[in-house]
């Protein structure tokens, strides 16, 4: 599979993640981060509440410590997100899903936030290794190695940001469920007291009519659409010992059950107007 490949496979969100590297402008050393990420040079990922820690194995004996860390959101900042996201019904069920919605970031923007760094900058790293370019290999490495969590939990991206998945869920829940109860439809005992007592409804006379209809509102008229037979079409006869249906036959009897069906429209129409005594 090619890089460009792999990149094209990931969710929107990784390959965002990943972009922001992809602009770093010194692509040899990005070449060999992502070998290493790929060679499994990178021994163990790991979270401590926001930051991430990482052994990554390189030419020494021992392996490089990175860590990496995204400037976290306070509570408040935090409190304004879980709100927008629960008033969006789409946002809290693509999220409770494991989803991430399209467009997520509208909710941090309409907070005054970004969800996603904006340059490499904004993303705090720091490496054992001597080299003194940041990122290095090991720690592009790891920004690698996160594309690929992303992809598998979009939680993870949040958890940079200072919010665990168990402590969003929760708190979506907690507000989904404090929305619903607050647009809970009044209790039995207050909607029969502000609600008029309805008749009760006798089943057997449902259909019962005792009062006279108003001939204007009355119209009886012979149907000008396609009849039953015209929708039924040809009857299929039984077929004869050489495997056919004589023509003639069929057109009889079509013949007669148009009559039939006739006189007995004709007779509906008169009892209906009650022509004759019917």
């Amino acid at each position: 599979m090619t890089s460009y490949t792999l990149q094209a496979s990931r969710e929107w969100w990784s390959q965002r993640w990943l972009e922001l590297l992809d602009s770093y402008r010194f692509k040899k050393r990005l070449e060999r981060a992502r070998n290493y990420a790929r060679q499994g040079n990178v021994l163990n990922i790991e979270f401590k509440c926001a930051k991430v820690l990482a052994k990554v194995q390189g030419s020494e004996v021992e392996p490089y410590t990175v860590s990496l860390s995204l400037n976290s959101f306070s509570d408040e900042e935090w409190g304004y997100v879980i709100e927008t996201m629960s008033k969006k019904a789409l946002f809290a069920a693509k999220l409770l899903a494991g989803e991430m919605p399209q467009n997520i970031e509208e909710v941090f923007t309409a907070n005054g936030l970004s969800l996603f760094p904006f340059t490499l900058g904004d993303v705090h790293s720091k490496c054992s290794c001597p080299d003194k370019a940041n990122p290095c290999k090991h720690i592009g490495a790891i920004y690698y190695q996160l594309g690929d969590r992303f992809s598998e939990d979009p939680f993870v991206l949040f958890q940079l940001r200072g919010r665990t998945k168990e402590q969003i869920i929760n708190d979506l829940r907690q507000l989904r469920g404090a929305n619903q109860k607050a647009n809970t439809p009044l209790t039995s005992e207050i909607q029969q007291a502000i609600t008029p007592k309805q008749p009760a409804v006798n089943l057997n006379a449902f259909w019962e009519y005792h009062e006279p209809l108003d001939s204007s509102l009355v119209v009886i008229a012979p149907s000008m659409s396609e009849t039953v037979l015209d929708v039924l079409g040809a009857i299929p006869l039984a077929k004869t010992e050489d495997d056919a249906v004589s023509l003639n036959a069929g057109d009889v009897v079509m013949k007669y059950l148009d009559g039939v069906y006739k006189d007995v429209s004709q007779k509906a129409m008169l009892a209906a107007m009650n022509v004759g005594g019917a």
